[in-house]
């Protein structure tokens, strides 16, 4: 028997974990400080894709909504979806407090495809697809969402040794930046996964770069290695 949750394609203690930092989701000192450290970085690889004045743009798995306001702040008109209620109430607080316009939905990737394919000039998902049970329904919805000739951007962890060592036991055991058992290494998706499940989806790949992240200096950048944390450009073929 399939239960609501496998139909949702979540795992509900993911879900409870993250909702258990929402209300400390915007302090730069609290949980999410790798979060707040990561997301000029994040925003700087969305803009390949061009300027985010006046584009159509979904956040797929928007948390509290740090990258969301981001890009709404360079002009974008965005959605941010998730289905961490908790969160949501934070973002849309947040938003709210600092003026900025971004409509938050509780739902799936899935379900919003189903109601607005092919509606986005971008769409992006950033540390969500190592959460969820089924990826490669996500990274379909991705490809359904925006327009033909729209991009995706997606953000996750590569599964080797070394983002072991960094990720789980350097971030959330030793340096404590992340609360434990917030990563799953058997979850984590190797770049030819994530290239052959959007291949699969009709989704070209335009680029794959690394993300560099120091906790001491709390200074992020895009690199060569893509061997921890690592950023896809896709985009879907055709033209609009």
């Amino acid at each position: 028997m399939t239960t609501a949750a496998e139909k949702l394609n979540v795992d509900p203690a993911e879900i409870a974990r993250f909702e258990a930092a929402a209300s400390r989701w915007w302090d730069p000192q609290g949980e999410m400080r790798p979060l707040h450290d990561l997301n000029p970085v994040r925003l700087q690889y969305v803009e390949r894709a061009g300027p985010l004045v006046a584009r159509k743009v979904l956040d797929v798995g928007c948390g509290g909504g740090l990258l969301s306001e981001a890009m709404a702040r360079k002009g974008a008109r965005v959605t941010g979806i998730d289905l961490a209620e908790d969160l949501l109430q934070v973002a849309r607080l947040h938003s709210l407090e600092g003026g900025i316009d971004v409509d938050y939905l509780l739902e799936s990737a899935e379900a919003h495809a189903a109601g607005h394919a092919g509606e986005y000039d971008i769409a992006a998902c950033m540390e969500m697809l190592e959460h969820v049970p089924d990826p490669t329904a996500v990274v379909d919805a991705l490809a359904r969402l925006v327009r033909p000739g729209g991009h995706v951007f997606i953000s996750t962890l590569n599964r080797t040794l070394k983002s072991y060592a960094m990720a789980v036991i350097g971030a959330e055991y030793v340096l404590r930046l992340l609360p434990a058992g917030t990563h799953t290494y058997e979850k984590f998706i190797r770049p030819s996964e994530l290239r052959q499940w959007a291949r699969g989806a009709g989704l070209d790949v335009v680029d794959i770069a690394g993300l560099d992240y120091d906790p001491f200096s709390r200074k992020a950048r895009l690199a060569t290695d893509a061997s921890v944390n690592y950023l896809m450009h896709l985009r879907r073929a055709g033209v609009a």
